[in-house]
């Protein structure tokens, strides 16, 4: 009689673990999902800054005799380096002047493009510039959000982060 109340016993504390413990694993890797998702979205802002004061205090007349001019490729790179862990190949930086177009490519295409950037007819001091970084941030936790806006069906959403400043010099 004994054996078998201890076999009962056994058997339900599993059934309750199973039941307990899926859900405490569920959140625990959710968890860490949202810790990455902010990790990364914290990496882009800081890193856009980052590209935004470099342009921003390299202007037109910011030395003597005023050839400190930087292409878009020059402020891609100190994206990238102040970026850990963005992906150049998937990344999307948009560069866009207080005039004229906006330049928008993956950042590993933005590396060499030897463009002088703000163009000339948007390089005076105090005029805005912004730079705006998307990346898509890949989770399995999107399988559990159908239909929320900004997740397509593979699981990605569309980070973004953005920073203007008025060009110092």
């Amino acid at each position: 009689m004994i054996a078998k109340s201890r076999r009962r016993r056994r058997g339900s504390a599993m059934v309750e673990f199973v039941l307990a413990g899926i859900p405490v694993i569920f959140i625990l890797i959710s968890i860490f999902e949202l810790s990455r998702g902010m990790w990364t979205y914290h990496t882009m802002a800081y890193a856009v800054r980052e590209g935004v004061r470099y342009a921003a205090v390299h202007g037109k007349g910011c030395a003597s005799p005023n050839t400190c001019q930087v292409t878009i490729g020059q402020i891609t790179s100190v994206i990238k380096a102040a970026g850990a862990g963005l992906p150049p190949s998937t990344t999307v930086v948009t560069f866009t002047p207080a005039s004229g177009s906006a330049s928008s490519d993956t950042m590993a295409n933005q590396l060499t493009n030897s463009a002088v950037w703000p163009p000339s007819t948007a390089n005076t001091a105090g005029q805005n510039i912004k730079i705006r970084v998307k990346y898509p941030f890949r989770t399995f936790l999107a399988v559990f959000w159908t239909g929320a806006g900004g997740v397509n069906d593979s699981g990605v959403f569309n980070l973004g982060a953005s920073s203007s400043a008025p060009i110092q010099f």
